[in-house]
């Protein structure tokens, strides 16, 4: 019989982007909720949130704070790592959408 293996923590990283937009939130209370979803991604990161498709290829998505948030992120599964690149409100439509940022970050290459 063997062992149980105990469980596979992955580190999670923040870019600058990430860091300010996670900053610029003013509710303390959404913003330390934001943070406990984020500190979640150590645990199955690969089974939370939807991978993203279109201009946004390569990142999940992640709803947090009753679904009116979105932590996006990346994964390098070979090294156990997710890095959050955005974290910002979902607002279709307007130019403040976490979604319609990500897209003006990743053309000008600004994302990772």
């Amino acid at each position: 019989m063997t062992s149980p293996q105990p469980p596979q923590v992955w580190t999670v990283d923040l870019t600058g982007a990430a860091r300010d937009a996670l900053k610029q939130i003013t509710d303390a209370r959404v913003q330390q909720g934001l943070k406990t979803a984020i500190l979640g991604l150590a645990h199955h990161p690969d089974q939370q949130g939807k991978a993203l498709t279109g201009d946004l290829k390569g990142l999940r998505s992640l709803r947090a704070m009753g679904q009116r948030y979105r932590i996006l992120y990346t994964l390098q599964v070979d090294h156990l790592k997710a890095t959050v690149v955005l974290v910002g409100i979902r607002k279709a439509g307007d130019r403040k959408d976490v979604y319609a940022i990500a897209k003006q970050l990743a053309k000008r290459g600004l994302l990772t």
